[in-house]
């Protein structure tokens, strides 16, 4: 992932400041117009984004119960989503969000049941008749002087407080739901309740949920430190290690090696693009040659020549999809199987929120196109009307190249990340969007 440049945080920085003096719907048309034109770009600022404008749905969107207020959030999920389907993280959040409204509703309810059952008879405070019979029969046994037992308990009234009859007449006296009732997210699991609660339950709901997600934001804020922690064990001193397009999770992680050890550094760099006098990555190569790293600047196109010295490969990851998969800047893929090929451990680094439960069929729906003006203008006149020109700015490395995933929460490997998305993702908001399109 390329670092955020300073006219993207700008428009970011912008964007959370306009939150409190205009509406909701405008501020989430804001954020729809700022993704489609590319203005708020990269995993980071785009998840920050949409956890932010969630986080006033949730606060200052109407709602009565849990099913209105998941639709709320599911509607504006969907249509950030679809403001940039290649940015997976926004889903991920807005997944995450969905997962943290149901736990939170899931509390509540099992707070009012307990209070709302704690009159009634507990199941274990039943005793079948079988047993009180067989109870007092051993006693009768046990000594000839026993007492007549005393009556049997009224099970048949116990039983029937719990479970009230069937008859024919409740049955036709039920009546059925109303169509407007009906809702995707009702009934679709243990974990999503379907109470309607009172203002009281209502506002702790909210506190709650906006507390959560006020979670999720310093997670994300203190990703790239947590993955940082981990550098002095992956590099060792004397390793030759090779960073490509370094993103500023990769630059965090080498610096912090580079306190306590020592090893050279190859930057690998993507062509330089026309009318582009500006450096790539100076301030990170003034930052390692202060701490006495070894810095080499490599061309893409001579990354061979230097292959069979490697230690290992780094790559920032703008996303990883369910199969283990790696969205990362275009030329990471052939980095990474040229290393494969040669020995070299391939480690890629990633926060969690950017890990998707996605695995889509197609692997191009992936693939980010660029303005191929940058490289080629109009001005070459023949070379333009004669070839199609594509500029990939991001490309899917397979999982099988990959021999270690550093995220947040610690060193997995590829098996590792099923149990990872069940435990930050609920099944039933893997695909809020499909559902979003059944919503009135």
């Amino acid at each position: 992932m390329p670092s955020v440049s300073t006219g993207h945080a700008l428009d970011l920085e912008k964007f959370l400041k306009s939150l409190k003096g205009q509406p909701l719907e405008a501020s989430v048309n804001s954020l729809i117009s700022l993704l489609k034109r590319r203005q708020i770009k990269g995993s980071e600022p785009c998840a920050v984004a949409t956890a932010h404008i969630l986080l006033q749905v949730v606060a200052r969107s109407k709602w009565h119960d849990v099913d209105s207020l998941l639709i709320n959030v599911s509607r504006t999920g969907r249509k950030l989503v679809d403001a940039q389907p290649n940015e997976l993280v926004i889903g991920n959040i807005v997944r995450r969000v969905l997962g943290l409204i149901r736990d939170e509703a899931s509390e509540d309810r099992g707070d009012t049941a307990d209070e709302s059952a704690s009159d009634a008879p507990t199941p274990t405070d039943i005793v079948p008749p079988t047993s009180i019979s067989q109870q007092w029969s051993s006693k009768r046994f046990d000594s000839a002087n026993s007492v007549a037992p005393p009556a049997r308990p009224p099970i048949v009234s116990s039983y029937s407080s719990i479970n009230p009859p069937k008859s024919l007449f409740h049955l036709l006296s039920t009546s059925p739901p109303a169509d407007g009732d009906v809702s995707p997210f009702r009934n679709s699991g243990s974990s999503t309740p379907t109470w309607r609660g009172n203002s009281g339950q209502i506002h702790a709901l909210r506190s709650e949920v906006i507390d959560g997600i006020e979670e999720i934001k310093d997670e994300i804020s203190q990703v790239d430190d947590q993955i940082a922690a981990s550098a002095e064990v992956q590099i060792h001193p004397g390793d030759l290690v090779l960073v490509h397009q370094p993103s500023t999770t990769v630059e965090r992680f080498i610096l912090r090696a580079a306190q306590k050890r020592k090893f050279t550094v190859l930057i690998a760099m993507a062509p330089p693009r026309r009318h582009s006098a500006e450096t790539q990555h100076t301030t990170f190569r003034k930052k390692l040659s202060a701490a006495g790293i070894t810095v080499v600047n490599v061309m893409n196109g001579g990354l061979m020549a230097y292959m069979s010295r490697v230690n290992k490969v780094i790559i920032g990851a703008r996303a990883i999809v369910a199969t283990g998969g790696v969205v990362a800047d275009a030329g990471s893929a052939a980095i990474a199987r040229a290393a494969k090929e040669q020995g070299a451990a391939v480690v890629v680094l990633s926060g969690v929120y950017k890990l998707s439960p996605e695995s889509p069929f197609d692997e191009s729906s992936l693939i980010e196109w660029g303005d191929s003006s940058t490289f080629v203008s109009f001005a070459d006149g023949p070379l333009v009307c004669g070839a199609e020109i594509r500029t990939a700015l991001t490309e899917l490395i397979p999982p099988e190249l990959v021999d270690t995933y550093i995220t947040n929460l610690g060193t997995h490997s590829r098996d590792h990340l099923s149990s990872l998305i069940s435990d930050h993702y609920k099944r039933e908001d893997a695909d809020f969007h499909i559902w979003e399109g059944a919503l009135p």
